[in-house]
């Protein structure tokens, strides 16, 4: 399967568009975390444990989309854009959502 940001993909046809397909992940951030980040937000740095967290999430969203692309028999998905929000009554949750075009190529 073909992930890309693109409209199209070099050297391949788009036969069939398959329609929008999304992949969408919420993750709770905890007090550790929390703690070590406000910690390097006050001595400066990178917060490690938020930007795993982040990755992880990322990761998560772009397989569910994958994950559901092939449902809907696509090879590929297109034009995707990942949004970040951050939820909660603490702001303690973090959502990735990634969206795209699912479509079948011919290469």
């Amino acid at each position: 399967m073909i992930l890309t940001t693109t409209p199209n993909i070099e050297g391949c046809t788009i036969l069939e568009y398959k329609g929008v397909v999304f992949g969408e992940v919420i993750a709770g951030v905890n007090f550790i975390k929390d703690f070590g980040a406000s910690i390097r937000n006050f001595i400066g740095g990178r917060s490690s444990s938020y930007e795993s967290e982040l990755i992880n999430a990322r990761s998560q969203a772009l397989n569910e989309l994958q994950e559901r692309a092939m449902q809907m028999g696509a090879d590929a998905v297109i034009g995707i854009d990942i949004d970040y929000e951050v939820l909660g009554e603490n702001s303690g949750m973090l959502m990735v959502s990634a969206s795209g075009t699912a479509v079948r190529l011919r290469r």
